[in-house]
């Protein structure tokens, strides 16, 4: 795959595989990921509209987000090879630091920190669960934390309230969910506090 600074109106012809078109937008996604931190829906779009310009395709072109993930881990490995692990351990050892100080709202660390693409312009997100999410609000003004509030749409269409502050010159995103939703939200995507101080054990190790 070929990673071009300045890759923008690629000409596709007739004969082009789909397979192609979806490899090259990817690939470009990446990039916008891996420099601006953009995420990946928008990077998506953003790549689409760069490289097809107005262009009509049929089918499904758009890659997914394993298929993006894996252009940065390889954009990553050849641009910021020397930066980014040490900037991905600082990271995870942040999020473990907040997780353990939001222990009683069950923490989970989720996104670029826990699959390890975490580069300059990542944030932390961390998902709550709780019995009452205004508990979470109280909790940060009684540490004298400035948030604001927002909305963030869960995989169910559901309205999750979320609270964002700068940690440590970092950017901090707590998704906080019902208790009961422990029970549906994707486990493979999520990590509780051991799991990730044993990622943090392994990348120290120099085995992640």
């Amino acid at each position: 795959m070929r990673y071009d600074a300045q890759m923008t109106n690629f000409i596709f012809n007739d004969g082009d595989s789909v397979t192609q078109i979806r490899e090259e937008i990817a690939s470009l996604a990446a990039k916008f990921i891996a420099e601006e931190g953009a995420e990946y829906g928008a990077a998506k779009r953003r790549a689409v509209k760069q490289l097809l310009g107005n262009q009509k395709l049929n089918g499904n072109i758009l890659p997914d987000n394993a298929q993006i993930e894996q252009q940065v881990r390889e954009y990553q490995a050849i641009f910021f090879a020397d930066s980014q692990p040490a900037r991905l351990l600082h990271l995870r050892q942040l999020a473990a630091a907040l997780m353990q100080e939001l222990n009683a709202f069950n923490p989970y660390i989720i996104g670029a920190v826990l699959n390890g693409t975490a580069g300059e312009h990542s944030d932390i997100y961390l998902q709550l669960y709780t019995d009452n999410s205004k508990d979470v609000a109280i909790y940060l003004l009684n540490l004298g934390v400035d948030y604001e509030v927002s909305e963030h749409q869960g995989k169910r269409g559901e309205a999750l309230e979320t609270l964002s502050f700068i940690h440590k010159n970092e950017g901090v995103h707590l998704l906080v969910h019902d208790i009961d939703d422990l029970r549906h939200t994707d486990k493979n995507e999520r990590a509780n506090l051991s799991n990730l101080l044993t990622l943090i054990e392994n990348q120290q190790l120099g085995t992640m």
